[in-house]
């Protein structure tokens, strides 16, 4: 057995694990735990085992070409894994943890009722880091990344019959979606870049890359900075640091394995895998210290301020993550994977005693606490000390800023649009839609001056459909219809721009139309079953139709262009058509794609999670006043 063929035992041990737990009925408490720790320490076993041979062999470079899913004569998906140092120290750390979890929260999650919905959503995280931290290439790497999105929201709304969980759950993927419009923004730059689908083992021939740099640095630095967003994001970085106390919402396993230990540690992942690349563009690297700087300079003074011992865990993370950035931009690649290691082993052990160490500090407070005496001073310094307190007891405003920047002005573009009902759909959107189709099917020729501005043109159109969708709150059904109109404006545009083959398109709108159209039959039928149509609260529904929840996840889930459907090889398609002096375009596309994806699940958590009490109330109430009259009518009769 070849060295590099043994990384698919990485990938396949967690995905057979992961399916059989989908298969153990949910009463099996010992089996399903079972399941996940034998699957986590089979895996940790076959690693430790590989590194043995792997170290007779000088720890080599592997490069695995797994297979093409699609490929055309200017264009190439393939599945390819790679393997170094830097995969190893990822790879043996997550094994490690996820073992240690699972054997954790056999007993910690005991008779909780989503006890087998915990270790389904672990050993799918599971696979999803696996598949990241061993990707060979952007696009492999990206499905890995989709998987670990999807995972953490399933764990922040762990507890979805409440609340605060199901609304920081879609916070929290909201910012990875964020971050997602780097990755498919340097995913298309290196397309025009490379004129291929690069591997990260090219990417270590400086030669390589040097002589495409040569020529091309304002794109580099485009990729690079890109990368950087990513990164960012998914490390909870300034200014994205907001997000990681909102995750903690979720039981403190997941808490440990993914905001402690290994989930938000790749950002770092992702700069140590790009660093080849972006070695030589000082600009990146200052800017990359300098966010680690800001990151860590904040986060020490938050985590300070803390009342809570998850969220001051947490944010103690992020300093030594902001530290780890300036390390990778400084070139000590070996420091920040030891400081990696070390940190992530310290967070999860505290993480996991957490609520020992409350529960001891609560006692200690209760019988032996002496407040200290301390002297007031005054003075521009001690001013200074207060003006910091006060900030860092409220973040610094990075919750606040992130809305304003972001969210806000997405919303309020939606709100100009309110106007748009089926109604106005059908009379005018449509119409023009079918005018703008039949053009390019008929081949009229058209001004070249209006011709090169039609493609970006139509793809802020499908953007627009994606805003008005997301500040669509009275009707769920209008709001999925404008994320199916949005595909269409994409695809227009993209064809008015270049060739866009008609296989092309079937592949792209094969996971469409399926996934949209089975959604919207299910947000109907969920209409006339219960008679609500807006979302202006958190129903819960999925108490009452969990089978009904399920199905509509998988349908926004492939809505949105997630590996489950030949809409995510249809989006790279896409890309590959747009060119590389097309930014507007680009950007357009891409955030469109992330919105998509951002509104699909809010509609799922609006619909299907919460707690639905004033639903039920509201039922209970008719019920009774139906009774009543009927009592009455009985009476009088």
């Amino acid at each position: 057995m070849e060295l590099s063929s043994w990384i698919q035992l990485m990938i396949g041990i967690p995905l057979i694990g992961f399916i059989i737990s989908l298969l153990v009925p949910e009463k099996e408490e010992s089996i399903l735990s079972k399941v996940a720790f034998y699957t986590a320490g089979l895996n940790l076993i076959s690693i430790l085992v590989f590194l043995v041979f792997w170290g007779l062999e000088d720890f080599q470079t592997l490069n695995l070409k797994e297979f093409v899913l699609y490929k055309t004569s200017d264009f190439e998906f393939l599945v390819d894994f790679f393997f170094d140092r830097i995969g190893a120290v990822y790879v043996v750390m997550g094994a490690m943890l996820t073992f240690l979890i699972t054997y954790y929260s056999r007993y910690y999650l005991h008779r909780e009722p989503g006890y087998k919905r915990f270790f389904n959503t672990v050993l799918f995280f599971y696979l999803g880091y696996n598949v990241t931290v061993l990707a060979g290439n952007m696009e492999t790497l990206f499905v890995g990344w989709e998987m670990l999105g999807l995972s953490s929201f399933l764990l922040v709304a762990f507890y979805r019959e409440h609340y605060l969980p199901t609304r920081n759950a879609i916070k929290v993927f909201s910012i990875y979606r964020i971050g997602d419009v780097g990755v498919i923004l340097a995913m298309w730059a290196s397309h025009h870049l490379w004129h291929e689908n690069v591997t990260f083992l090219k990417l270590t021939n400086s030669e390589i890359v040097s002589e495409h740099l040569m020529g091309h640095s304002g794109i580099g630095l485009f990729i690079s900075v890109m990368l950087l967003l990513a990164a960012a994001a998914k490390s909870a970085q300034f200014p994205f640091s907001s997000w990681l106390p909102r995750a903690m919402e979720g039981p403190t396993p997941s808490s440990a394995i993914f905001y402690g230990s290994l989930s938000v540690h790749l950002g770092v992942f992702l700069l140590l895998r790009t660093f080849p690349f972006w070695e030589n563009q000082v600009v990146v690297r200052i800017i990359i210290v300098l966010v680690g700087l800001i990151t860590a300079i904040l986060s020490t003074m938050i985590a300070r301020v803390q009342t809570s011992v998850k969220t001051q865990i947490g944010y103690s993370s992020l300093t030594q993550i902001g530290i780890m950035f300036i390390e990778v931009a400084a070139g000590f690649e070996v420091l920040a994977l030891f400081h990696f290691a070390g940190n992530a082993f310290l967070r999860t052990y505290q993480l996991l005693v957490s609520p020992s160490i409350v529960s001891y500090l609560i006692r200690e407070q209760f019988y032996g606490y002496v407040p200290k005496l301390k002297k007031q001073r005054s003075g521009f310094s001690q001013r200074l000390v207060l003006s910091c307190y006060l900030w860092s007891l409220k973040e610094w405003n990075l919750d606040k800023l992130i809305n304003q920047i972001i969210f806000r002005p997405f919303k309020n573009l939606g709100h100009k649009l309110d106007f748009l009902s089926y109604r106005s759909v059908l009379l005018y959107f449509l119409p023009s839609y079918l005018i703008g189709l039949g053009l390019l099917m008929a081949g009229y020729k058209i001004p070249e001056s209006i011709r090169v501005v039609l493609p970006a043109l139509f793809a802020f159109i499908g953007l627009l459909m994606v805003f008005k969708a997301f500040s669509e709150r009275r009707s769920a059904r209008l709001s999925w219809t404008m994320l199916l109109i949005n595909h269409l404006w994409l695809v227009l545009a993209i064809s008015e721009n270049e060739v866009f083959g008609i296989e092309e398109v079937v592949i792209y709108f094969s996971g469409v139309l399926v996934f949209g159209l089975s959604g919207l039959l299910i947000i109907t039928w969920l209409k006339k079953e219960t008679s609500q149509s807006g979302m202006h609260e958190y129903h819960g529904y999925v108490k009452k139709y969990p089978v009904q929840a399920f199905l509509f996840l998988l349908s926004a889930l492939g809505l949105m262009g997630f590996p489950l459907s030949p809409t995510f090889i249809g989006e790279d398609l896409l890309f590959t058509h747009i060119h590389e002096d097309q930014f507007l375009l680009a950007f357009f596309a891409a955030l469109a794609f992330v919105m998509e994806g951002i509104v699909a699940i809010r509609i799922f958590a609006r619909l299907f999670m919460g707690s639905g009490s004033k639903i039920d109330s509201y039922v209970d109430s008719k019920k009774r006043r139906i009774n009543l009259f009927s009592k009455r009518q009985v009476l009088s009769s």
